[in-house]
């Protein structure tokens, strides 16, 4: 497996921010990436306690309504081939499929118990889908799910195709973009900027920290509302 673009003391720096700290982070870091890159239809979090993942994008397409053209051999080489590509560098990974089936996406869950397990094995991370997922209390450990919506069956579930580019909740995904998400959803971090999303993310929490210790005192008001403002302004 390749080696990750970058370093695992950024990627743990990063791992350490919730979803929306990243978000603010990047409208300073980059700040042309302010209205989009993120997810913004509402997704299901299997596993809310869980800390935020940070890892490289597997792109997948998938269908549920009507069966797989594919039978027999050529649709197990078929789903063996999406194995390899999940287990391609470099790692961590989130997988982030997109369901084909319109009205009726989330007709049938691709995840459940035994593909968690198969992908957390594979070194994968999670998943941001707006298809289903299922299984909830039987879920690979630590592995986390974002969905369009909860199902009890998987239907006529298959792979379309992958390593393509998708759009899950509103978010466009390329092969190998680096995703941070947790359960308020996910956005893309350009590697480019990652590390002054880090830098970005410290100076907010000193400037909130500020205006937090204002408005938890006693006899907050106006005045000093003001006052805390000018204060947060001045950290850099």
């Amino acid at each position: 497996m390749a080696k990750p673009a970058l370093s695992a003391a950024l990627l743990a720096a990063l791992r350490k921010l919730d979803t929306p700290t990243v978000c603010n982070a990047l409208e300073l870091a980059a700040p042309e990436r302010r209205g989009f890159g993120y997810t913004v239809d509402p997704l299901v979090c299997a596993a809310p306690e869980l800390p935020a993942m940070v890892g490289y994008a597997r792109t997948a397409t998938l269908r549920a309504v009507q069966p797989s053209a594919l039978a027999g051999a050529e649709a197990k080489a078929r789903r063996l081939a999406y194995y390899e590509y999940v287990a391609s560098g470099p790692g961590p990974t989130i997988m982030v499929i997109q369901d084909l089936d319109g009205a009726r996406a989330g007709y049938g869950a691709w995840w459940g118990e035994v593909n968690t397990a198969i992908h957390k094995g594979l070194g994968c991370l999670g998943c941001v889908t707006d298809g289903s997922i299922r299984d909830l209390d039987m879920l690979a450990p630590g592995f986390q799910l974002l969905a369009g919506q909860v199902g009890p069956s998987h239907a006529f579930v298959h792979c379309v195709d992958f390593g393509t580019p998708v759009n899950v909740a509103g978010m466009a995904v390329r092969h190998g973009d680096l995703l941070h998400a947790d359960q308020h959803g996910a956005v893309i971090v350009p590697e480019a900027v990652a590390g002054k999303v880090v830098e970005a993310a410290g100076l907010l929490a000193r400037r909130e920290a500020v205006m937090l210790k204002a408005a938890r005192a006693k006899g907050f008001n106006l005045d000093k509302l003001r006052r805390a403002m000018a204060d947060a302004d001045e950290i850099h």
